[in-house]
């Protein structure tokens, strides 16, 4: 005999389970979650993607079938990689970069590894001698300037180049944050394979797509690349010559000034305001000789270079060494836009070529700031009208210009780099 309850649960665990059912075929209908593919999935589109897509566009730069499927053997993705974005899988996290701190500069100018590259620097410049000498005939360009790129490129050739070239640009070109990008420096590397320059074996960089040992990006070696030791091919993988004189040859064409250095440390006086730098208000040295600055080696300016232009920077503000340099800071600087990266070329070229030391000024104790406050600077900055180049947290010389002139503005004593006091007082 059923009991009344009995009844009454059975039809509510009926009315569950039908339930249940209706939501479960309700769910079959929905799309899948972005996150679903697998790996083998994205490879499949890969291979795909290789085929259907990248080969009609290399046929029509000029790529034989041959070149091509010699220069894809093998190829799969390189899950390895920084900046992915797989098809199908969760949209990497945005980095934070507003957060975190920047550094201060004293690290990047690590001593133990300066004076390392300088004595091997040196050698170096005994043993290529003759080669330094004629591509400076050619491009004007000094030999320590281009054994200094070459050495913190790739540690004068040393450093391993463990990538294919190829499986880096693909993967980047497939499902990088920078699709496009890639896939143009893709289309030129097949390009250098299809000229033969290089074997597809041979062909390594970096994990970045930079070729060789100048770490050339594909494009730019189609521009730059020379064959200087005459053998018919444009090796900057295993010729010192072609690597030396590609160098060579890039900054040239970037606007190199024959027979002028980079620039020179100096000693700005307290009553010359540090809000003067940046390659927009450059001025002939002499003017800035006039303003009572000095190098801090004691020589005088050469009567050649007084009459040249040049620019101040403080990349510490007052609280690091100071520089006049000159239009050819600015062409290191287009090898790797950071003004860190032109003073280490131009510091290491000085050691290669005379036996100098480090700057003279110590870098003092800033880079201790959180980039968001950095950007919350920039931002109240460029409210009140100041060019700061962008509230990306980072102090480049328009914001350091910006802080100075604020601050002189505001009757405080400029030092041009943002510091923590500034916090409650630039709103």
């Amino acid at each position: 005999m059923t009991h009344g309850w009995d009844v009454s649960r059975m039809i509510a665990m009926k009315i569950r389970y039908s339930l249940s059912l209706l939501c479960i075929c309700l769910l079959a209908l929905l799309p899948l979650p972005a996150f679903a593919a697998s790996k083998a999935d994205v490879e499949a589109q890969f291979q795909t993607w290789i085929q259907k897509d990248i080969w009609p566009e290399a046929r029509k730069a000029g790529i034989s079938e041959k070149t091509f499927k010699a220069a894809f053997a093998g190829i799969t993705l390189n899950w390895d990689l920084p900046d992915l974005a797989p098809p199908g899988f969760p949209k990497p996290k945005e980095q934070k970069q507003t957060q975190a701190e920047f550094s201060s500069p004293a690290p990047y100018f690590n001593e133990g590894r300066l004076q390392k590259l300088a004595v091997t620097g040196r050698g170096l410049a005994s043993q290529y001698a003759p080669v330094l000498r004629r591509i400076e005939k050619t491009y004007g360009v000094p030999g320590p300037i281009l054994l200094a790129i070459w050495g913190r490129e790739t540690g004068f050739g040393v450093a391993k180049l463990p990538n294919s070239a190829i499986q880096v640009l693909a993967t980047k070109a497939f499902m990088s944050t920078r699709k496009d990008m890639f896939r143009t420096e893709l289309i030129a590397a097949l390009r250098i394979l299809e000229h033969g320059d290089v074997t597809p074996d041979q062909f390594r960089g970096s994990w970045a797509g930079a070729l060789g040992q100048p770490q050339f990006m594909p494009t730019n070696y189609l521009k730059y690349a020379v064959d200087f030791d005459g053998d018919g091919h444009r090796n900057i993988w295993t010729s010192v010559p072609d690597t030396l004189a590609s160098i060579a040859n890039y900054l040239v064409q970037k606007g190199w000034q024959r027979g002028r250095g980079w620039g020179y440390e100096v000693t700005i006086p307290q009553n010359v305001s540090c809000a003067q730098e940046g390659p927009d208000l450059a001025k002939p040295i002499s003017q800035w000789a006039s303003l009572g600055i000095k190098r801090v080696s004691g020589k005088a300016f050469a009567s050649d270079e007084l009459r040249a232009s040049g620019m101040m920077l403080v990349p510490a503000g007052r609280d690091g060494p100071e520089f006049i340099v000159t239009p050819n800071f600015y062409v290191i600087k287009e090898y790797n836009n950071s003004d860190l990266y032109g003073l280490y070329i131009g510091n290491l070229a000085d050691r290669i070529a005379s036996g100098s030391g480090a700057f003279e000024e110590k870098w003092g104790d800033v880079g201790k700031m959180l980039r968001s406050d950095v950007a919350g600077m920039q931002k109240t900055l460029e409210r009140k009208g100041y060019d700061v180049g962008g509230t990306d947290g980072l102090p480049g010389y328009k914001t350091r210009r910006s802080i100075g002139q604020w601050q002189e503005k505001s009757g405080m004593k400029p030092t041009c780099y943002p510091d923590s006091s500034m916090l409650g007082v630039l709103k």
